[in-house]
C-alpha cells in the first residue's frame, strides 16, 4: 500500500473511532473507557492510542468537530441573509433553527460535553474546549431577527439578544436526549413555531398573568422553600447542605465522602453512619430538589386557571428553581452527563407530568385558548416543558422578572408580530 493509501486508511479508522466514541459517550457519558471504545471498534487499545493519545484528546476532537460544524452553519446562513427576502424571514429562521437542532442531534455527545460544565480536574485542553462558547450562531440569529423586526414581522421592543440566545439553546437541546426518541428535524419546527407564534390564541398581558390563581399558587410554593441555613446540630440536614455545595463546586464525579466530611468538620465514618454512601447522599439531595420542583408543577396545573396561566406559572417556577437551587441544578447536569440520557431522573415522575400536561393542552386546544401545530401530543408536551425553562445565563444576566418576560414572549405570546 502506498503512502496515500496508508493515509486514507488511517483517516478512515480515525473517523470510525470518533463515531464509535461519540455513540458511547452519548449513551454512557465520560465514564466510558478507552478499552470499551477499542472493544466496540474491534481493535486493540494500542491501535487506538496510535490515533489518540488519551480519552480526553478524543473528547476534545469531538467537541472541536461539533463547534466547527456550528460555525459553518452560522456562516452559510449569515451569507444567505445578505440577499434574504424579508417577507420570508420567519421561514428562513425556522430553517436555520432546524439546521442547529440537526447539528446537535448528529453531535449529541459533544453537545452534552459542552452544555454541562467539564468535570472538576479535567485537563486544560478539555476544559478550554468544553467552555468555549461560539457567538457565531447567536449573532446570526440576532441578525435574522433584526431583519424580521425591520420588516414588521417581529415585534418591536423585543429583547432580540435574549430571544436569539434562548432560541439557539432550545435547538441545541435536541442533542441532550430531552425529547426521547423524536428526531431533531421533527423537534425544531415545533419549538420554533411556539417561540415565534406563541401558544396563546389571545396575547396575554402581564398584569393579568401576575394575578392568576396559578401564579399565586406557585408563588406560595416558592415562599415555603426553606432558608438554606441548616442547624449544625441536625446532622443529616447539615451534611446534605455541605454535600450539595461540594458536589456543585467540585463536580459529583470527583467529590469523595472524605471531601464532604472535611468540609463539614466531621469524620468520614460519621458521614457514612448518618447518610450512607455517596450515591445515597446524592439521591437524598436530588429527591428533595425534585420534590420541590414537582410540588410547584402540581400547584400550577391543579389551580383554577386557564392553560395559558398555568404554563406561565410553570415558567415562573422554573426561573426560581434555577435561581434558588443553583447547586442542585449543576449537580443534575453533571449527573445527566454520566448516565444514559433516557434514564429516569431522580425523583421525577416524567411520565405522570407528561400525561397531565397532555390532557391540559388537549383541553386548551379544544376550548380555543391555545393553538398547536398538529404534532403528536407527547412531542408537543415535551416541547412545552422545555420552553418553560429559561437558560441559566439569561436568568443570571437580566434577572428573574425580565427572564419571565422572555418566557412569556417565547412560549405564550410569540415573537412574531400578531395581526390585529
Amino acid at each position: 500500500m502506498g503512502v496515500a493509501g496508508s493515509v486514507a486508511t488511517s483517516t478512515v479508522r480515525r473517523n470510525e473511532i470518533l463515531e464509535t466514541a461519540a455513540q458511547l459517550f452519548a449513551s454512557r457519558g465520560l465514564r466510558t473507557s478507552l478499552q470499551e471504545i477499542a472493544d466496540a471498534c474491534q481493535i486493540k487499545p494500542g491501535s487506538l492510542y496510535h490515533h489518540f493519545e488519551s480519552k480526553e484528546a478524543l473528547v476534545v476532537e469531538l467537541i472541536e468537530r461539533y463547534q466547527a460544524e456550528l460555525e459553518q452553519i452560522a456562516d452559510a446562513v449569515s451569507y444567505r441573509l445578505e440577499d434574504a427576502d424579508p417577507a420570508r424571514i420567519l421561514d428562513s429562521i425556522v430553517e436555520f433553527a432546524t439546521a442547529i437542532a440537526e447539528c446537535a442531534g448528529r453531535n449529541s455527545a459533544a453537545v452534552q460535553l459542552t452544555f454541562y460544565e467539564p468535570p472538576a480536574g479535567a485537563a486544560p485542553e478539555l476544559a478550554a474546549a468544553a467552555n468555549r462558547r461560539s457567538t457565531a450562531v447567536q449573532n446570526t440569529m440576532v441578525k435574522a431577527l433584526e431583519i424580521g423586526r425591520d420588516a414588521g414581522l417581529v415585534r418591536s421592543g423585543a429583547d432580540l439578544t435574549s430571544i436569539a440566545d434562548r432560541t439557539c439553546q432550545s435547538m441545541l437541546h435536541a442533542g441532550l436526549g430531552l425529547f426521547h426518541r423524536h428526531s431533531a428535524g421533527s423537534v425544531a419546527p415545533v419549538l420554533a413555531r411556539m417561540i415565534f407564534h406563541g401558544l396563546a390564541v389571545k396575547s396575554p398581558r402581564n398584569p393579568e398573568l401576575n394575578r392568576s390563581a396559578a401564579f399565586l399558587a406557585v408563588q406560595d410554593v416558592i415562599d415555603q422553600w426553606p432558608v438554606d441555613d441548616p442547624d449544625p446540630s441536625d446532622r443529616a440536614t447539615f451534611i446534605r447542605s455541605v454535600a450539595r455545595r461540594e458536589f456543585g463546586r467540585r463536580g459529583y464525579e470527583v467529590t469523595t465522602v472524605r471531601d464532604i466530611a472535611a468540609a463539614a468538620g466531621l469524620g468520614s465514618g460519621s458521614v457514612y453512619r448518618v447518610i450512607g454512601s455517596k450515591e445515597e447522599l446524592l439521591a437524598s439531595i436530588m429527591n428533595g430538589f425534585a420534590d420541590k420542583t414537582m410540588a410547584g408543577w402540581e400547584a400550577a396545573l391543579g389551580s383554577d386557571s386557564t392553560i395559558v396561566e398555568k404554563l406561565d406559572a410553570a415558567a415562573w417556577l422554573q426561573i426560581n428553581v434555577m435561581e434558588r437551587f443553583h447547586d442542585e441544578f449543576r449537580i443534575q447536569l453533571a449527573w445527566m452527563r454520566q448516565v444514559p440520557p433516557d434514564m429516569p431522573r431522580f425523583g421525577w415522575s416524567v411520565s405522570a407530568l407528561l400525561k397531565h400536561l397532555k390532557s391540559e393542552l388537549a383541553a386548551g386546544t379544544k376550548s380555543g385558548e391555545i393553538r398547536t401545530d398538529g404534532s403528536s401530543a407527547e412531542l408537543t408536551a415535551r416541547c412545552v416543558i422545555d420552553l418553560t425553562w429559561i437558560p441559566e445565563n439569561i436568568v443570571r444576566d437580566i434577572g428573574k422578572r425580565k427572564a419571565l418576560d422572555i418566557a412569556r414572549d417565547t412560549l405564550l405570546r410569540g415573537v412574531a408580530t400578531r395581526s390585529a
